[in-house]
């Protein structure tokens, strides 16, 4: 595929530029370094012994996960095993085989029959036929929130009413009132794009950041509002009462709350990847170039597919092609012959 910038970095190339932004790649990793979705640490070698056909070393992890209570480490390797068993099987069937009553195993098989509902033309169908395996899941620790994040999201898929998401979301705090991915699986379901609207879906976010301790990344929630308004803006979708428009002061909010975030967490690190690179394209969208040249050093190599898989088939390309249209706007507010350019934050 030919790389192509996105019309928002629609950025003249001129020979100054060029020249002006080679101090600007301080900081950043060569584009040879920049790796796409890369597993965390914890959850690497669970996924090399899962490419050899071995199921025990992830069992070992979500084990523990379930024992600590650990349930945001939890949440993700759930959904990252889950995506892997979708590619490839047989490690996953020799798991279910060999332990078919594993609270872990169907954890993964609940959250592996949702994913796999949701890439399907006859989705609502194969939701609503996960139920059973959602049911199991949950009755395999009672304490454990994950299950009520994946009938959550089922609920967006089936058209479920308020009153079934409101009880299931009444589940998911009982368990774990500052889950982050309950919250967002709440996120998406009022969203304009599904059943509510983009101020119900903004309230529920900074209410939900403004309860959650400085460093969670409940902090990001009012940034995923944003995201998905600046989205469906740019979509010229959805229309009516629900796409009322969002001052920008609530986005440049959103932002900052997003930027206090990242700099808590050291620069490269995996935990607040996507976060991070769904700021960026936030910043970008409210040209403010200079801090997204910032959190694009703080991302460092960890690209993610959020949110560059929504601009391109190539989100790894698109990803590096951002990188340098940003050093390409910081380099044009830098002081050259007449004139200077200022972004929007000043």
């Amino acid at each position: 595929m030919v790389r192509t910038m996105h019309p928002l970095l629609a950025l003249r190339r001129t020979a100054r530029m060029i020249r002006l932004t080679a101090p600007l790649s301080d900081g950043l990793p060569a584009d040879e370094e920049v790796l796409l979705d890369a597993p965390e640490p914890w959850l690497a070698p669970a996924l090399v012994a899962a490419g050899t056909g071995v199921y025990e070393d992830a069992a070992k992890l979500l084990a523990t996960t379930r024992e600590r209570a650990e349930w945001e480490t939890r949440d993700r390797c759930v959904a990252r095993l889950a995506a892997f068993a979708d590619a490839r099987p047989e490690w996953f069937a020799h798991w279910q085989e060999a332990a078919p009553h594993d609270p872990d195993m169907l954890l993964v098989k609940a959250e592996l029959a949702l994913r796999r509902g949701w890439a399907s033309p006859a989705r609502a169908d194969l939701l609503r036929g996960a139920s059973p395996l959602i049911a199991a899941a949950a009755e395999g620790d009672a304490s454990d929130p994950v299950p009520w994040r994946v009938a959550l999201d089922q609920a967006r898929g089936t058209n479920a009413s308020h009153t079934v998401f409101e009880n299931l979301w009444e589940q998911a705090v009982r368990r774990s009132s500052h889950h982050y991915g309950c919250h967002l699986a709440a996120l998406e379901y009022l969203s304009a794009a599904w059943y509510g609207s983009h101020r119900e879906c903004f309230d529920f976010a900074e209410r939900a950041a403004e309860d959650a301790l400085p460093d969670s990344l409940l902090q990001t929630l009012p940034l995923r509002a944003a995201y998905m308004w600046l989205t469906a803006e740019e979509g010229g979708t959805p229309r009516g009462p629900r796409a009322a428009a969002v001052a920008r002061e609530r986005l440049d909010a959103a932002a900052d709350r997003a930027l206090a975030l990242s700099a808590r967490y050291p620069q490269g690190d995996p935990w607040p990847a996507e976060a991070r690179n769904l700021l960026v394209y936030v910043l970008l969208r409210l040209e403010r170039w200079t801090q997204a040249l910032q959190e694009l050093r703080r991302v460092g190599p960890l690209a993610t597919s959020t949110p560059w898989a929504a601009l391109s088939d190539d989100p790894l390309a698109q990803f590096l092609d951002v990188r340098d249209g940003v050093r390409i706007e910081v380099a044009a507010l830098t002081p050259v012959g007449r004139g200077r350019r200022r972004d929007r934050t000043g």
